[in-house]
């Protein structure tokens, strides 16, 4: 292998380290904005939210994995499944509030629903794991495990943190049965 031929997949997989940790960023976030609405705003998950979180939890599992071990097929492939899974469900949630009159449910940011905006990002990561997929095909051969540094650690543990957290409020909010539909208190109280 020339140098120029090992600078160039060095920097593919700077890229691709770089990006996952971003998009692991977004998520977050994402997830953090629920959050708060749910906690602070008192605006529980209905079901189709609570499988939303979930779509986004199992794409960012699918980023972690490729900032820890490298770029994977199989990686991308979790990512992809959780989107197309995510955004059935935000679909069908648009749908139910679709009709005339309909106010929607939960609060607006920026004039859209929070289910308006999963699909939105849902089908950015779908856009995100055809790009990711193009960059990444030359490095996906062999698996190497990455060596992680500072703010990706950071990332990381925000991503396992809130994927906690919100694991704990599921629980909360239906206990260990099925979900209310439209929930109005925890049903499982401290």
């Amino acid at each position: 292998m020339s140098l120029s031929q090992a600078l160039k997949i060095s920097d593919s997989k700077s890229w691709s380290y770089i990006f996952n940790t971003v998009a692991l960023l977004a998520i977050c976030g994402s997830l953090a904005e629920a959050f708060y609405y749910q906690i602070f705003m008192n605006e529980l998950p209905c079901p189709l939210c609570q499988l939303q979180r979930v779509a986004l939890t199992m794409a960012g599992i699918g980023m972690m994995l490729n900032m820890r071990f490298g770029p994977s097929a199989v990686h991308y492939a979790l990512i992809l499944a959780s989107a197309m899974g995510g955004a059935i469900a935000s679909v069908r949630q648009i749908l139910l509030h679709i009709e005339p009159g309909d106010t929607g449910y939960g609060s607006e940011l920026f004039g859209l629903h929070f289910y308006t905006w999963s699909f939105i990002s849902f089908l950015v990561m779908m856009v995100f794991c055809s790009v990711m997929l193009c960059i990444d095909r030359n490095n996906m051969t062999a698996a190497f495990k990455t060596a992680t540094k500072g703010l990706t650690v950071l990332v990381m543990y925000l991503f396992l943190t809130l994927t906690a957290a919100n694991t704990v409020t599921s629980v909360m909010v239906c206990k260990f049965g099925s979900c209310p539909d439209n929930p109005t208190e925890y049903l499982w109280k401290f």
